[in-house]
This record gives structure tokens, C-alpha cells and sequence, in this order.
């Protein structure tokens, strides 16, 4: 029994990193997604491949050319063997481009997998090797007419976002 336990734990501390990441990302939140990896690991991320400090570097140039970002997680698939895991995330990536001239904004949406191996170092897990893998994706223009925005607490890409106001430290 208390090794079944152990497993659950492991499970479901694996699926809160990627939690933590997808939130990182999408708030820009680098410490959080930095918290997400091992110092030496490594991530495969379509246009970038290399070590966690380039992936941070890479992603911070290029997602404030996005009007937001929202990752949203579905199955979670995770094989846990001793210190060692398999985690599969499956993941909708939804990226808000900003309009340009003539050209709307447009809603780029792609259907993802995070294959990664997770380690556990110092009790803790973290990444120590991501592939993200594209099985799809579509780009679609954004109407003119939704719905007025004065009456909505607008989402914020930062530490201002409301969802910080409740964190209890």
C-alpha cells in the first residue's frame, strides 16, 4: 500500500510541474518555468533546441510578439520508475497574434504533445529532457465584432494578472 501511494504522489507532483510550466509560460513568468526544469536539462521546442537557460532566453523574446497565450492541458500519461519518469502531456497551445496593418489578428492554435523525461534529484521533480510534438495545427482570423471588453477583468501576462492577487506565500 505505501508503495502505491508513493506512486500516486509522484504522478500527480509530475503533472503539477507541467502545470506550472504551461502557467510560467503563459504569464511569462520565467522563475516559474525555470522552477519547471533541471539546471542541465533539455528542450526539443520545434524552432528551439538546446538547454533550459536558451529555451527562456528563446521563449522571452518571442512571446510578447503575442497578444496572449493559453495552454490548455488535457491527458496525462505518466509512468513513474524509481527517480526516473515518463510523462506525455497532450496540450491545445492557443497564441493570439496581434493585428498588423491590414492583416486581423489571428487565433494560431496548436494540438501538442510534451513527451518528457522527469528525474527526480534532491526529492524533487523536474524536466531533464522535453520533445514537443506537433500533431496539428490551424490559424484562424479573429472577428471584429466579439463581445465588448469593458465588462471583463482583462487577463494580463505578467505578475498583475488577478490570478497572482490570491497566491497565498
Amino acid at each position: 500500500m505505501e508503495a502505491k501511494l508513493q506512486q500516486l504522489l509522484d504522478e500527480a507532483e509530475i503533472r503539477r510541474v507541467h502545470l506550472r510550466y504551461c502557467r510560467g509560460i503563459d504569464r511569462m513568468d520565467w522563475d516559474l518555468v525555470r522552477s519547471c526544469y533541471h539546471p542541465d536539462a533539455i528542450d526539443r521546442h520545434g524552432a528551439y533546441n538546446g538547454g533550459v537557460e536558451g529555451f527562456i532566453d528563446w521563449a522571452a523574446e518571442l512571446l510578447p510578439s503575442f497578444e496572449s497565450t493559453q495552454h490548455f492541458t488535457g491527458n496525462q500519461y505518466v509512468e513513474v520508475h524509481g527517480d526516473a519518469a515518463f510523462a506525455e502531456h497532450y496540450a491545445q497551445a492557443l497564441h493570439r497574434t496581434k493585428p498588423a496593418g491590414d492583416k486581423p489578428a489571428m487565433d494560431w492554435l496548436v494540438n501538442i504533445r510534451y513527451v518528457d523525461r522527469m528525474e527526480r534529484r534532491n526529492g524533487e521533480w523536474r524536466i531533464a529532457d522535453r520533445v514537443v510534438v506537433l500533431d496539428s495545427q490551424r490559424s484562424d482570423p479573429v472577428p471584429h465584432d466579439l463581445a465588448p471588453l469593458e465588462n471583463f477583468t482583462l487577463g494580463r501576462r505578467d505578475k498583475q494578472d488577478p490570478s497572482y492577487l490570491y497566491r497565498i506565500a
